[in-house]
């Protein structure tokens, strides 16, 4: 068959949706510009400069002595020691191949074609990208100064309003917002809205809101997803959840294929959890970084947003060209064009030997091409 006969028996949401584009691996880079992948330095992902813990690293070897079996399907140790760490038990947690997959079990069980789903306008890209997978309509509430604002997106609800993602703090502005302001936009919402609340950089806070309290009182309406990601530096694995109610996790479970979640995942996610000393670590360093990071910037006259999570969102002007020119010197950061943020890069925090050589190289990039006023 032909490519156009093809499209014609493709769903048609798919013709116009733009596909996820990710951070460049330090690989293609390197391929592309002729480049020692050793000496190149990735600040695009919110990765953990510190990787794994050597306990999760420990447990996955131990796990690849097993891998001729399937994984536990049910991921029952893992799902055991997320539960314990938060008060819960194990049907209230489910697992993802990364949090995204658990995004997309709540648009299996809960959108239908003409649905709505409310998003801050500079949000994670993903969730407009699910909901134009299940033909759903994506409200973007503005956000000024880069926050959600939750009063706004409370007024947004209407009868066909099925989902509200709340990122807290906001990939890619790193923005937070408050407890009270999260109580009070909860008390606005009806039942028929399912709000998730996506906190991949919960652990890099001091004094985190407290958004599981509402599937403590009853609320059957609410998922807190989080991540292996980031702050335990397992992202290459792949490996995510969500926490809710029984019910709406079991009605999630019913959309999960089976072994989503591998054997080797699930044991380095069980050791990475426990390892509070490498977390402590990781939270150390992001402060540092991120202090340094936000001082640079505003000594260099740079407009940036200040930060919760790890990473900085920060204003160079033509951010597609600084992101050309730093990555032609081996340092890969974030163009922010596809968030309608042209002028803008995200920068990762690395060790401070990574973030100083980015700085010095954004120096030398900006010199010869000076923000506009």
């Amino acid at each position: 068959m032909s490519s156009s006969s093809i499209w014609r028996l493709a769903n048609p949401q798919l013709r116009d949706l733009i596909c996820y584009e990710p951070g460049k691996p330090v690989e293609d880079v390197a391929r592309e510009l002729g480049l020692d992948p050793a000496g190149i330095v990735k600040l695009a992902s919110n990765e953990n400069p510190l990787g794994p813990s050597p306990k999760a690293l420990a447990a996955m070897r131990d796990a690849l002595e097993r891998v001729h079996f399937y994984p536990d399907g049910g991921g029952f140790h893992l799902r055991e020691a997320i539960a314990a760490q938060f008060g819960f038990q194990r049907e209230n947690v489910i697992l993802g191949n990364g949090s995204n997959e658990v995004i997309e079990f709540i648009g299996h069980a809960f959108l239908r074609p003409g649905d709505e789903v409310i998003t801050a306008r500079h949000a994670f890209a993903v969730y407009a990208l699910m909901a134009q997978l299940f033909d759903a309509r994506v409200i973007e509430v503005p956000d000024p100064a880069f926050r959600h604002d939750l009063d706004a997106m409370a007024a947004a609800i209407t009868p066909r309003t099925r989902e509200i993602f709340i990122t807290n703090p906001n990939n890619p502005t790193g923005a937070m917002v408050s407890q009270e302001e999260i109580d009070r936009f909860m008390e606005r919402v009806p039942d028929h809205v399912v709000v998730v609340f996506d906190e991949a950089y919960y652990e890099f806070l001091d004094d985190p809101p407290d958004t599981l309290k509402y599937i403590r009182e009853g609320r059957e309406n609410v998922v807190v997803l989080r991540t292996f990601s980031k702050i335990q530096g397992l992202a290459g694995l792949r490996i995510g959840y969500g926490l809710g109610a029984k019910n709406i996790v079991n009605i999630l479970q019913k959309t999960r294929q089976p072994f989503n979640a591998n054997a080797i995942a699930q044991a380095g996610a069980i050791a990475g959890l426990l390892d509070l000393d490498h977390q402590r670590k990781t939270r150390d360093l992001t402060r540092e970084g991120r202090a340094y990071l936000e001082a640079q910037f505003a000594g260099m006259g740079l407009e940036y947003v200040p930060s919760f999570a790890n990473f900085v969102l920060v204003k160079v002007g033509d951010g597609n060209q600084v992101f050309k020119a730093l990555m032609a010197k081996g340092v890969i950061v974030r163009a922010m064009a596809s968030y309608q943020l042209p002028e803008w890069i995200r920068v990762s925090v690395g060790t401070m030997p990574q973030n100083r050589l980015f700085i010095a190289e954004l120096e030398t990039v900006l010199t010869r091409a000076p923000v506009p006023a």
